[in-house]
């Protein structure tokens, strides 16, 4: 009966209905990146609030410090509880209860008197964004056609990024408290936003409500689109797993489930253990450390961001998810070399005049190519890869590994800088270098296949 079902699977659910991008569909996607915006406005907002914190609470160094990567603690938490809770309430729903913890969160920042309050309210930002980071690109996944899935999905880290760039100017021209409270607008959009557009209709097929189902995905495809083939194939899919115990942390580490684990987990390890947040979260020591304008060099590093985000956006469906994951972090790899040859050729006190270009072009480097593919293409592929019976677990795993990463990188970077400046990023240079022999060997491409298709192949493969 099992390899009945199995067979039937995998001969009638390798299609979807040939839909046209309706006004619904481009909507209700704007709508979900809302929270993503979010997301970039929440990191983006410790680097320009520094000064003006620090003078009016009177917060030392290390004080703000434990401020600013508290953030990646509350994520961790976000992360650990993402996948149950966009499972219990749904996708709008785990996105609208994100946004309201993410405005008590600035709510308390803008009216901290200590630091007490800051560290709160920070941490509370930091769950909201934690469960953001994995619902967000799980949703435009669940709601898209498979010909425009990767493009749509990669909205999501172009709106990041714009919250970061956007915050960054912003606090050039207002202080901090009026900063927090900007924070605010973003999630109240979101909030709003989310009584126009569906449920996700995979979750709603999940949940057995049929009907609604039916009426969101049509909604979505527009009103005289065919939809009967995609919704049985997404029923027959659904109805098909409902057998498997549900999933559990210890229920995912089974043969059959290995390798789209891996696969998440290893592309994870790799966007943060190669130096993301040393580039991100210091940009203006490495700059002033190479005896660069870090004023300059932020601007630059922000418009190159921005640009090679949108490149990403454009080729996405067009060239697939593993060429530019490959050409992502052979690009990120080249950058932390150049980077540590900079500070390589400062410690023996040769080219003095080459070390300050050589330095912006590596960080340049590196934080265009990983924004070209590495930043939101992983994140795609974890939408894409879990069987929607282990989507909750896995991807709370896959999302906590993303955070711990960040909070990893976040807090060694000043020891290991102080340590060894070229040493640092040759390291990263190192961990890249391994990042494109895993995606060359292991990374599946995933344009222009169904969400079904990809998962029953996954575990087939392992069979």
């Amino acid at each position: 009966m099992e390899e009945g079902a199995r067979t039937t699977t995998r001969t009638a659910l390798l299609s979807e209905s040939s839909s046209t991008t309706t006004l619904n569909l481009v909507l209700s996607t704007l709508v979900a990146t809302c929270g993503s915006y979010t997301f970039g406005n929440a990191v983006g907002y410790s680097s320009p609030a520094e000064s003006g914190i620090e003078d009016d609470l009177g917060l030392n160094t290390a004080e703000y410090s434990i401020f600013g990567s508290i953030l990646t603690i509350g994520a961790m938490l976000g992360a650990v509880f993402s996948g149950k809770i966009a499972d219990l309430i749904g996708r709008r729903g785990a996105m609208g209860v994100s946004e309201i913890v993410c405005i008590l969160g600035w709510l308390a920042i803008l009216f901290s008197k200590d630091a007490w309050w800051l560290d709160i309210g920070r941490f509370l930002v930091g769950c909201g964004i934690g469960v953001l980071s994995y619902v967000v690109p799980v949703y435009i996944a669940e709601i898209t056609p498979k010909n425009v899935r990767g493009t749509f999905t990669s909205f999501s880290q172009l709106m990041i990024g714009f919250g970061q760039a956007l915050t960054f100017l912003t606090g050039s021209l207002v202080n901090w408290r009026t900063l927090a409270l900007i924070g605010i607008i973003p999630c109240l959009v979101h909030l709003l936003g989310l009584f126009l557009v569906p449920e996700s209709p995979r979750w709603l097929a999940k949940c057995g409500r049929i009907k609604e189902f039916e009426a969101v995905l049509q909604f979505l495809r527009g009103e005289n689109a065919d939809i009967s083939q995609e919704a049985a194939d997404i029923i027959e899919y659904t109805e098909n797993i409902q057998w498997i115990s549900e999933d559990g942390i210890l229920y995912l580490f089974q043969r059959k489930y290995a390798y789209s684990i891996l696969v998440g987990v290893g592309l994870m390890v790799f966007q943060q253990l190669g130096g993301l947040n040393g580039f991100t979260f210091y940009t203006s020591v490495i700059f002033e450390s190479a005896g660069f304008s870090s004023k300059l060099g932020t601007i630059a590093a922000a418009v190159v961001q921005i640009l090679m985000t949108v490149l990403g956006v454009l080729f996405i469906d067009k060239c697939g998810r593993r060429p530019l994951l490959l050409i992502s972090v052979a690009g990120t790899c080249l950058g932390c070399f150049l980077t540590g040859l900079s500070f390589f050729l400062q410690d023996l006190q040769s080219g003095k005049e080459l070390i300050p270009i050589l330095v912006l072009i590596g960080v340049l480097v590196f934080l265009g190519s990983f924004q070209l593919g590495l930043a939101g293409i992983p994140w795609i592929i974890m939408s894409e890869i879990f069987p929607i019976n282990i989507m909750v677990s896995a991807g709370s795993l896959v999302t906590f590994v993303s955070w711990v990463g960040a909070w990893i990188i976040a807090v060694t970077f000043n020891f290991s800088f102080g340590w060894s400046t070229a040493g640092t990023f040759f390291i990263f240079a190192g961990i890249c270098g391994v990042g494109i022999l895993f995606i060359a060997k292991l990374v599946p491409e995933t344009k222009g296949r169904a969400l079904e298709e990809i998962q029953i192949s996954i575990t087939h493969s392992l069979q």
